[in-house]
């Protein structure tokens, strides 16, 4: 049997794709600036 590729870690996943790593960049800005309901999922 050969293993799983994906093996999720959501720290991780958070560290790299959650909501305060993308407060690092532009687009939580962009978002909050043009007045979303919504910033992120």
């Amino acid at each position: 049997m050969s293993k799983r590729t994906f093996q999720p870690n959501n720290r991780r996943r958070s560290k790299k794709m959650g909501f305060f790593a993308r407060m690092q960049t532009n687009i939580i800005k962009r978002r909050r600036k043009k007045g979303r309901k919504v910033l992120a999922r």
